[in-house]
């Protein structure tokens, strides 16, 4: 890609993720080009759908996710770990609200574009919990999926408006619930 183009497609890019972090899944494609100040036919020409959007927004953000865990394996206390990692899961589903459809969607597809990563992320969650259960840290009767199964509902529950502010709270029992 030559060097104005990737800097035209860095900057649209990044507008899109502010974009998607107010608005959410379903944010307006129209919205995206004119904030970035570029055509509706640039955005598509880019990311021909919105998934492909999303994807590349996504991607970027669950590869984190997995670097964060592998990271904090080494680094923190098996279970200080696991809540840790756990609170940024549920942190960057708040940052892209609605996303949890498209995320177990794409567990069970592998053809989608986020498949890989998202059983990448799932994985190293699970290597987080089983690292805190085997040094008794954690509860023993739940695994990765359950584990990934609880911040989807935690996400759930952060969109909605007339429950959003209980999830601080319900956050704090499930960590608590989850350790030993």
């Amino acid at each position: 890609m030559r060097a104005d183009a990737k800097k035209n497609y860095d900057h649209l890019l990044a507008v899109a993720r502010a974009v998607v972090q107010e608005q959410g899944a379903d944010a307006s494609l129209r919205d995206i080009a004119r904030r970035a100040d570029v055509g509706l036919g640039t955005l598509y020409r880019h990311f021909p759908t919105r998934e492909a959007l999303l994807e590349v927004l996504l991607r970027s953000s669950l590869d984190e996710m997995t670097a964060q865990a592998a990271a904090l394996e080494t680094s923190n206390a098996p279970d200080e770990a696991l809540v840790t990692w756990l609170r940024e899961a549920v942190a960057f589903t708040k940052n892209y609200h609605g996303v949890t459809q498209l995320l177990a969607a794409a567990l069970d597809d592998p053809q989608s574009a986020l498949h890989a990563s998202c059983v990448t992320v799932r994985s190293a969650g699970a290597r987080l919990l089983s690292r805190a259960q085997a040094k008794g840290k954690a509860r023993r009767d739940l695994n990765g999926e359950e584990l990934f199964a609880l911040i989807a509902a935690l996400a759930w529950l952060g969109d909605q408006p007339s429950l959003g502010r209980h999830a601080d709270h319900l956050f704090e029992i499930i960590a608590s619930a989850i350790r030993r």
